[in-house]
């Protein structure tokens, strides 16, 4: 069977908490079904399905693209949606598509997903700066968000030379790694700005690539997938207000993706071209735990199995066990001990008892 001429760029896995209904397993078997080459998953905010999605894609004969959709503060932002900062203004969050072209692009990007973490206000959505994603831009290629991007937004509020410069801003942070992205899932937002990115693409000569924000397996799940986004807001199914998807943000295939941009095949085309830049696996490394300070001279397996044995003696006083019957509870807990060292985790039970001791 030949491949199929287009892939996805854009879809939020379960790893997109309260946000994404698509297990790596169903996403792996789709593009199976439909022959597609290579697949991206970029979960709001995070790499937590990175390497479970790339060693499945791999498997299966898929190749992984790794990728992220960030939140990007806009610069000199006071007003709008986004995240309250301690003093109580709100800045404006604009999403931004990050996919992994290399070794250093996979090490930037982890750094940027780290900030947003660690440098966010208490509170806040996780988010980078401008700056952020200029100074650690090196690897990576940029789709720029579609209509809740920072320039599609600002085309969508009327601000056609804020986009223009956020556009040339972004040019200069990704040279020859950047794609004005479209979609069309049916929202007014997508038609109104949609012949202006067009436009500020071909004045720069930059490239177009069609997306499609999936979100859930198919239309079937749309219902469950609105009712996830209540939970995650904590809103009412019959609020007006609450965000809201389409049916068509779930997982189409190559030819109605084709169908869709039959007037722009470039912008499909783009998308393997894409794929075809991207050379990238991640690697399973060891696991790294911190080391758990122990007693004298013992090692964190001589320190579980003290701690253990003295837990165990306790429990066995106060169930008043003796004679015969303590010898199972001996053999159970050798066993359970000679498990957790073979596989290396002495350290791993000692600290979870520890902060569970704590609490």
């Amino acid at each position: 069977m030949p491949y199929a001429d287009f892939v996805h760029l854009r879809v939020h896995s379960a790893y997109s908490l309260s946000e994404g209904a698509i297990k790596i397993p169903q996403l792996i078997a789709l593009c199976r079904e439909h022959a597609m080459p290579a697949v991206a998953v970029t979960d709001t905010g995070n790499l937590f399905g990175a390497l479970e999605f790339a060693m499945a894609a791999a498997r299966e004969g898929v190749q992984p693209l790794i990728g992220c959709q960030l939140y990007v503060a806009r610069p000199g932002s006071e007003t709008g949606v986004g995240a309250a900062t301690p003093e109580g203004v709100r800045k404006r969050l604009d999403q931004l598509v990050l996919l992994v072209q290399d070794e250093a692009g996979y090490r930037n990007l982890l750094m940027l997903v780290s900030k947003a973490y660690l440098e966010t206000e208490p509170g806040a959505r996780p988010h980078v700066a401008v700056e952020d994603v200029e100074a650690y831009s090196a690897g990576l290629i940029a789709l720029t968000g579609g209509p809740e991007g920072a320039v599609g937004a600002m085309l969508a509020d009327g601000q056609m030379e804020a986009a223009e410069a956020m556009l040339g801003r972004l040019e200069e942070a990704f040279p020859g790694r950047l794609y004005v992205e479209l979609m069309r899932h049916g929202l007014s937002v997508e038609e109104r700005i949609e012949g202006d990115l067009i436009d500020l693409a071909y004045a720069r000569d930059l490239p177009l690539v069609a997306t499609n924000d999936c979100y859930f397996v198919d239309e079937k799940m749309y219902e469950a997938h609105d009712a996830l986004l209540c939970i995650a807001e904590g809103a009412h199914i019959a609020d007006e207000k609450r965000r809201r998807l389409t049916p068509q943000h779930g997982f189409r295939s190559p030819a109605e993706m084709r169908k869709l941009f039959a007037d722009l095949p470039e912008a499909v085309d783009n998308t393997l071209t894409i794929a075809r830049r991207c050379a990238f696996m991640p690697e399973r490394r060891p696991e790294i735990l911190p080391a758990f300070p122990t007693e004298g001279e013992r090692t964190e397996a001589d320190q579980l199995r003290a701690e253990a044995e003295e837990g165990l003696r306790k429990r066995l006083e106060i169930l008043e066990v003796s004679g015969d019957e303590v010898r199972p509870y001996w053999d159970r807990l050798e066993f359970e001990l000679r498990v957790i060292i073979e596989m290396g985790f002495p350290g791993y039970f000692l600290i979870v008892a520890d902060f569970i001791q704590w609490a």
